[in-house]
């Protein structure tokens, strides 16, 4: 059986090859904070890559603006996150678009219902930001995937009520001239996402997934963030590893996954992953090193 994650030193070989296709055309998520740590992102990314801000509340907008706007003049394709719970009336999200759009030439949004439990006025659906036709004229939009559900929507742990969304979100994009995906949670395991993209093509929903892959950090991290963000069966073979002192300290490499991954599709399966979208929970530059080392000649950072 596949092993779920990889630990290992840092004198290691690199991953076997095949990951250049996949990794081709990733991105990456950012917060303000952890933006301004960087002191050039052009030292560390592709240029054109697309940066995810994460819309994290109580964040000033201010903030994920400067961001975007820095993002911009550095090279890259800043992809704000639009929270609908967080955002309280559509004159605060027109006016954030606003902003968005003539400050950082914002052109691409990933639209998400949000992580807060109730919502701060009248949204509480992505679905209900796309309604209101705000987002016409952007270039591309995301909409937000669980490969392992989601039990603040399905409570009963199934899958119908976010596969019911994401058929609405499917015809939505078919009327719409922006291009669609789905931008993933992030997961641990190859089979669970094949499975769940199976599902969704018999489901009618062709929107490509960016899958969402955490980036190499230590096991305390990765646990302390799959808390926090809900992951699925994942976390218990986080829970599983831990128990094994000597692993607490070495990093976690998304090489099995990536490598699982590449593999399906070079069989035919798995199609449907477009993109990859990191998580960089141990760090941007530590994300980025790994990237250009696994990556063949595709993330090789503008200099």
């Amino acid at each position: 059986m596949m092993a779920l994650l990889k630990f290992r030193s840092r004198d290691t070989a690199p991953a076997p090859t095949g990951l250049a296709e996949l990794l081709a055309g990733y991105s990456i998520e950012v917060m303000p904070r952890t933006a301004e740590k960087v002191e050039d992102f052009r030292a560390l990314l592709p240029r054109g890559t697309r940066v995810y801000i994460a819309h994290i509340d109580g964040t000033p907008f201010e903030d994920m603006l400067a961001t975007a706007r820095r993002l911009r003049a550095e090279g890259f394709e800043p992809m704000p996150h639009f929270p609908a719970r967080s955002i309280p009336d559509r004159a605060t999200l027109a006016d954030m678009i606003a902003r968005y759009r003539g400050e950082a030439d914002v052109t691409q949004a990933l639209i998400l219902a949000g992580g807060i439990a109730s919502p701060r006025g009248d949204f509480h659906a992505s679905m209900q930001l796309l309604e209101t036709g705000l987002f016409d004229g952007f270039t591309r939009l995301h909409v937000a995937g669980h490969p392992e559900g989601n039990r603040d929507i399905d409570r009963d742990g199934g899958e119908a009520e976010v596969m019911a969304a994401l058929r609405w979100k499917q015809a939505f994009a078919n009327r719409s001239d922006a291009d669609f995906a789905i931008a993933t949670q992030f997961v641990f395991e190859a089979p669970p996402v094949l499975d769940w993209a199976d599902r969704l093509a018999a489901n009618g929903i062709t929107m490509p997934i960016h899958l969402g892959v955490a980036g190499p950090a230590k096991l305390q991290t990765l646990i302390k963030f799959a808390i926090a963000c809900g992951v699925g069966p994942s976390l218990s073979v986080l829970q599983k590893r831990a128990r094994d002192v000597s692993k607490l300290l070495l990093p976690f490499e998304p090489d099995d996954i990536l490598t699982a991954l590449a593999q399906a599709r070079a069989k035919g399966r798995g199609k449907s992953i477009e993109a990859i979208h990191f998580f960089p929970l141990g760090g941007i530059k530590t994300n980025a090193d790994w990237a250009t080392a696994h990556g063949g000649a595709a993330p090789i950072p503008q200099t």
